[in-house]
């Protein structure tokens, strides 16, 4: 008797899911930045004439089509990543003229639209990252996978490292399925690995530079420093302009206010993971990280009403200090394992 099948079933999940969603993530925020970039450079003119004006929130929307496009059309990986390039950037200039749709006057420069787009941008992240570290596959949905990159290299053929790849997929999910993948293999195309481009070198340096400055002693202790001090500057330099009477002229009180909550938050756990570094290391990483996240997912929501899109600037610092930081974190994680495991 045939088992009885459910109505419906999550359909399985990709695998490379994580690749797709940072290449969506990294072309739309790449993209606010040259549009804003572009229109200050240029004065911010107008497409169009006549009572007419052609919002690029209008290219955005033929660009998200176009990603969708090419995913629903063509099959393999290369086709989702070109499908997700094009729906970021889609979406990039969609989420630019955000200030236009939440204002009764259509305001491009509403000033809590920087902060708007940050946050889309920053679930978007979490969300990746989540299914980076959680994504844990079934048999099935292994298998699917593993049949999903066959079927991708029918056309231009599968290199030796992508079988491999395919075959440790399959590992445990039964002979019959591990068998069949193995006849499906030899009917695809070999395809001899590329030759190395002239960038993958200077990817490689740039890589080992940023795993020797997030990894050194005295980068280390720098990030440690700032991380103490950075949001005693920040209240100090809103207390004096409250003294001076700077502060009337600001028109986003509630964003100040959250900033400077921000910066207190970030302040007593950074004192805190300051004052473990003697006894616990470990912990005290722990918390720097806790505090950077505070400031990226909370503070910098605030700082891009104040400041609009100069705050970029102190988000690529909070960025390489989390990369610091939690370098120096899963440093101590596996010395601690280690140690655990011998003794």
């Amino acid at each position: 008797m045939p088992a009885r099948s459910s109505r419906w079933s999550r359909p399985p999940r990709a695998l490379e899911a994580p690749s797709y969603l940072q290449a969506f993530v990294l072309s739309g925020v790449l993209t606010v930045l040259a549009t804003r970039a572009y229109l200050q450079a240029t004065g911010f003119p107008q497409l169009g004439g006549g009572g007419l004006h052609i919002a690029h929130v209008l290219w955005g929307g033929l660009l998200m089509t176009a990603g969708l496009g090419v995913g629903l059309v063509f099959l393999g990986s290369v086709a989702r990543i070109l499908g997700a390039i094009l729906g970021g950037m889609g979406f990039g200039l969609f989420i630019d003229e955000v200030g236009k749709f939440v204002t009764t006057g259509t305001n491009y420069f509403y000033a809590p639209a920087a902060s708007i787009i940050y946050v889309a941008f920053a679930l978007l992240v979490v969300i990746t990252q989540a299914l980076r570290g959680r994504t844990r596959l079934s048999g099935p949905e292994r298998t699917a996978n593993a049949l999903y990159t066959v079927v991708g290299g029918l056309t231009t053929g599968l290199t030796a490292r992508r079988r491999a790849a395919v075959l440790r997929m399959v590992q445990g999910c039964g002979p019959d399925v591990e068998e069949a993948v193995v006849r499906l293999l030899d009917v695809v195309p070999r395809r001899e690995a590329p030759a190395p481009r002239f960038w993958h070198r200077w990817l490689g340096t740039a890589r080992r530079v940023a795993v020797w400055v997030t990894t050194h002693r005295w980068v280390v202790s720098l990030v440690v420093l700032y991380l103490i001090g950075e949001p005693f500057v920040v209240v100090v330099r809103v207390l004096l302009d409250a003294i001076t009477g700077h502060l009337p002229d600001q028109q986003e009180w509630g964003a100040l206010l959250g900033v400077s909550v921000s910066a207190l938050i970030t302040a007593v756990l950074s004192i805190r993971g300051a004052l473990l570094l003697p006894s616990d290391q470990t912990r005290a990483f722990r918390l720097f990280k806790l505090a950077l996240l505070v400031d990226l997912l909370f503070g910098q929501v605030f700082s891009f009403t104040v400041n609009q899109f100069s705050a970029v600037f102190a988000l690529g610092v909070d960025l390489f200090l989390l990369a610091v930081v939690t370098a120096e974190y899963r440093r101590l994680r596996r010395e601690a394992g280690a140690a655990d495991r011998t003794s």
